[in-house]
């Protein structure tokens, strides 16, 4: 398969349009149309259809933008690899990591790979379900639970988190400390939306799930940890038990510690065509070095 024409049609399949994907590349809307034309006269079957509102794929089309995508990116990768053989690394790296990790845990990361690494550059972005984005131009995705990305990626587990029901000394002072699954209905609780999880159920260590009918429910963890510092009320959240900036030891104490919970694996995935970059390599070493002592 010519590289020139998969990336004609990759470019269409992307944008929807030949002349969009013609200046993204830097060619003719002409020579464009010929390479489309060529990987489809190779492949025996319509790859793209024009409509009244753009191209859009055909079912082989379909097949074919998925894996092709991949395809450039094993390309890129290949030339990445070659350009950094015996070189510190350097250039872009581009992350996606869940909503809500704590800054004070991200920012001294960031600090240790750019003192290590001066060359290095980050894109950091975020999402409250890091695999449901788009991760054709990611280097490195972090995130909850035992799924991973679809197709061919290398995933490893980097760290086990407690989820568990937290509440500041003030609030239990206050209101009494919860002795019992149902003694929680008289509580204000607040719950982290999990990718894909139910925030209505919170897990038992021993036993099935409850229901609960929080006040709060939200994807980031870290407002949720803030909200229960103010003495708002309980809530459900994976910890690592790193105190914020300025907070006093024992400020957040655990609540049913014996009874609700489960334990969360934070996962470092990354493309396989990337995963033999000394840049990536090497990233990830120091990630987990920096993670370890949690």
């Amino acid at each position: 398969m010519d590289l020139e024409e998969l990336r004609a049609f990759v470019g269409v399949a992307e944008t929807g349009s030949y002349l969009a994907a013609a200046d993204n590349l830097a060619v003719s809307r002409t020579t464009l149309r010929r390479r489309v034309e060529a990987l489809e006269a190779r492949a025996g079957v319509p790859l793209l259809k024009s409509t009244r509102t753009g191209v859009v794929l055909t079912e082989a089309g379909e097949v074919l933008a998925r894996r092709g995508r991949m395809m450039m990116q094993e390309t890129r990768a290949l030339v990445a690899s070659l350009r950094e053989v015996g070189q510190a690394p350097a250039g872009l790296l581009r992350v996606v990591l869940p909503v809500g990790l704590p800054p004070h845990l991200l920012s001294p990361l960031f600090g240790l790979l750019r003192s290590t690494y001066p060359l290095l550059r980050v894109h950091a972005s975020f999402s409250d379900n890091p695999l449901a984005e788009p991760l054709d131009n990611v280097d490195l995705a972090v995130h909850f639970g035992k799924d991973m990305p679809r197709g061919p990626w290398m995933s490893q587990v980097v760290l086990r988190v407690r989820e568990r029901l937290w509440a500041s000394e003030d609030y239990l002072r206050q209101h009494g400390v919860p002795d019992s699954v149902e003694a929680l209905r008289g509580h204000e609780l607040f719950s982290w939306q999990s990718p894909g999880g139910d925030a209505c159920l919170w897990p038992q260590l021993k036993g099935p799930a409850f229901q609960v009918e929080p006040t709060l429910i939200s994807t980031d963890i870290h407002l949720i940890r803030v909200c229960c510092l103010a003495g708002q009320g309980i809530g459900l959240i994976p910890s690592v038990d790193l105190a914020d900036p300025g907070e006093a030891e024992g400020t957040l104490v655990p609540v049913l510690a014996d009874r609700v919970g489960r334990e969360l694996p934070l996962r470092l995935s990354v493309p396989e065509a990337l995963s033999e970059l000394p840049k990536i390599r090497q990233v990830l070493a120091h990630i987990q070095q920096a993670i370890a002592p949690l």
